[in-house]
């Protein structure tokens, strides 16, 4: 936890201190105008830790205030840094330019406090743009062809969730959407890729009765990720069975005699579980291996011995960054958000894949 805290005051303490300086010198801010940024600055860096900490004892409503507070505080702030980040090269270029072209080249740039208001305005935008497409659930359509799926079953319907982060931000409303789309998918297997759940799992057990509503054929299927572990393991592995999700974790069996399905916990485990987590390897040897093997696994890493003992892993994690420019990688965009109640450029998504015999076209 120290090391923890030392990681996180330090990257977030500094992209304050860096807008800071930014807002100071770029708006030649006097001292009374600088000491309250200052103070209203620090107070948004230990915003989330006052968070967690009043959600533990009980002061939910607390808790939810600050939490969108700070949150939302937390992504325009990640905005305003990269659009001024922009905005610094496009001056060190701009000022590269004038000196080798010995020219002062007025016209094609601001001065620091047009420059700053733009990077403002900018983020404001993207913030109001970002908390209504956060409420946008979208539906991905991706078709599996196999030999290993029996001719008669045609097509095999797996819908997968991932990283909803139920808990003081993501909540019923919310959660409301996001299940529409996948009753509306008709599901034979309903999977979630881990972040189910944040926070304290206090007020979150009215919800388990929406996932148990959902139809499935085949029945449902979960694992862990990282929250899982830091909103509380026993409390959140609680809330997902309840919700009528069979847990795997480091375990796999056949459905139906019909397909294999394995999943395994997220590495966060070894810093909260002392025994040792399931090899994969081991693991998916013990799958019959002709038929379709479907893994589970949150964050989207190939391990080299698994490689060719599955044939499709479904994963999460990454939200595709949540907020442009932090989405530079493609897996399931998730179906939620954490921290900043926002999206941008990455909307909230269902993944319906579509596992067909092969000779289907």
């Amino acid at each position: 936890m120290t090391l923890f805290l030392l990681i996180y005051f330090s990257i977030y303490g500094g992209a304050h201190l860096y807008a800071l300086l930014k807002l100071k010198k770029g708006f030649s801010l006097g001292l009374s105008a600088y000491v309250i940024l200052a103070i209203f600055m620090t107070l948004m860096v230990v915003a989330p830790i006052v968070v967690r900490i009043s959600e533990r004892h009980g002061y939910e409503a607390f808790a939810r205030g600050l939490a969108y507070i700070g949150f939302t505080w937390m992504g325009l702030l990640f905005i305003f840094i990269s659009a001024s980040f922009f905005f610094d090269i496009y001056r060190l270029l701009h000022f590269l330019a004038r000196m080798l072209t010995r020219s002062p080249l007025a016209e094609f740039t601001l001065s620091l406090r047009s420059f700053c208001t733009l990077a403002i305005l900018f983020s404001f935008a993207v913030v109001i743009y970002g908390y209504f497409e956060a409420l946008h659930i979208r539906t991905e359509h991706v078709t599996v062809k196999t030999s290993k799926m029996p001719e008669e079953i045609g097509r095999f319907r797996v819908v997968q969730i991932s990283d909803i982060h139920l808990g003081l931000i993501v909540g019923k409303s919310r959660l409301k959407r996001i299940l529409r789309q996948v009753k509306d998918a008709r599901p034979d297997i309903l999977v979630s890729t881990g972040d189910l759940v944040d926070g304290q799992m206090d007020d979150l057990e009215m919800l388990a009765d929406m996932f148990r509503n959902i139809p499935t054929k085949y029945g449902k299927f979960a694992v862990t990720g990282n929250h899982e572990f830091y909103a509380g393991l026993d409390r959140a592995l609680a809330f997902t069975e309840k919700a009528g999700f069979t847990i795997l974790r480091g375990e796999g069996l056949t459905v139906s005699n019909l397909f294999n399905i394995a999943g395994v916990d997220d590495p966060a485990r070894k810093r909260y579980v002392p025994d040792p987590a399931a090899s994969e390897k081991a693991l998916l040897e013990k799958m019959p291996g002709e038929k379709f093997t479907l893994f589970l696994k949150h964050q989207p890493v190939i391990n080299s011995e698994s490689v060719g003992m599955f044939d499709l892993q479904l994963s999460g994690h990454t939200h595709k960054g949540q907020i442009f420019p932090f989405n530079l990688i493609y897996v399931s965009r998730g179906s939620g958000t954490w921290g900043p109640p926002i999206r941008f450029l990455s909307p909230p998504e269902v993944t319906i894949i579509d596992i067909t015999y092969k000779g289907i076209q």
